[in-house]
């Protein structure tokens, strides 16, 4: 089955905050609604399909507010990483899509290896932040999902020029069959590295790309 990548721009101590178990404001007591929403609406999509994870994804939500992520369901994993991503979702931008990949941890493998033999840095290479995970700061673990179905991906936005370069630098060697995807993702964190240095002018404090890979 095919997976569609998505990104958006947040500020990562605002999601750490909200999962930290702690008294919640009433800002985000307001996003709080908007979050619990898409969790339901995600839970009555999985019901219609017939899926079950053994813990419901507004489940998942009440735990991760709580500041834990402790369930024993084998599917654990995958409830707590889709409540997490509403919950990045909500606190973030506008999404857009990267693209729709039939086996993205493939295709991210072989351009993995390409960029490293073409001597790109260990931290640049797209699979290191594409299947990141959610932030370390969080003061728990949250499991795996056992299909690796989401995924949660992140990039500090001070490593998005950097990143940018690198691949640029690089390109006309990279393999044709895999440019156009790169020459993509390049230009993505090239406008989003100058659109963040643009809003810190302004204050604003997002300061991380969060990337979602679902099916």
């Amino acid at each position: 089955m095919s997976k569609v990548i998505s990104y958006s721009v947040a500020d990562a101590r605002h999601i750490v905050a909200f999962v930290s178990g702690g008294h919640l404001t009433a800002d985000q007591q307001r996003i709080l609604g908007h979050v619990r929403t898409a969790a339901e609406e995600h839970q009555r999509d999985l019901d219609r399909q017939g899926v079950d994870y053994g813990l419901t994804v507004p489940e998942a939500l009440d735990h991760l507010l709580a500041g834990r992520a402790d369930s024993d369901a084998v599917y654990a994993g995958n409830a707590y990483y889709s409540a997490l991503q509403h919950i990045i979702d909500r606190h973030a931008g506008d999404p857009y899509d990267l693209g729709v990949f039939s086996s993205p941890a493939r295709f991210f493998g072989l351009l993995d290896d390409e960029l490293r033999r073409l001597g790109v840095p260990a931290e640049l290479l797209p699979g290191t932040f594409l299947y990141a995970g959610p932030p370390p700061e969080i003061p728990f673990r949250i499991p795996y999902p056992v299909d690796g179905s989401p995924e949660i991906g992140r990039l500090p936005l001070e490593r998005a020029e950097p990143a940018a370069d690198a691949y640029r630098a690089v390109m006309d060697r990279v393999d044709g069959d895999l440019r156009y995807e790169l020459e993509q993702l390049a230009g993505i964190l090239r406008t989003e590295h100058d659109e963040w240095q643009t809003a810190l002018r302004y204050g604003w404090t997002m300061d991380t790309v969060f990337f979602s890979i679902r099916g």
